[in-house]
């Protein structure tokens, strides 16, 4: 599995350093930072839904374990992943089909 960093390189074929300043210059954050931010937004959305495990959610998002997508989730929004759950539904929470008639 290819890094991000290692993945921009071989599709932009620029330096890292110099495609890390440019992202940070203009956005404010860090190439890192901004893809972990994206990561834990998803993983907000997939934990709201309540369909898959921690441990589900942890590989569709290429975590390495569930607790290394806890900590960094925790990091961002300052809940776990289980006390984000409890605080209920989510207004993008999936709906079935028959209640959007």
């Amino acid at each position: 599995m290819l890094n991000y960093s290692d993945y921009l390189v071989e599709h932009l074929e620029k330096d890292y350093h110099y495609l890390s300043h440019l992202f940070s210059a203009s956005e404010g954050l860090t190439i890192e930072k901004f893809i972990i931010r994206q990561k834990v937004e998803r993983a907000k959305e997939l934990i709201s839904y309540a369909e898959l495990s921690m441990a589900e959610v942890a590989q569709q998002l290429g975590y390495s374990s569930p607790a290394h997508l806890s900590r960094q989730f925790r990091q961002m929004t300052g809940l776990t992943p289980t006390d984000f759950q409890r605080l209920g539904p989510a207004p993008f929470a999936r709906r079935g089909l028959d209640s959007l008639i």
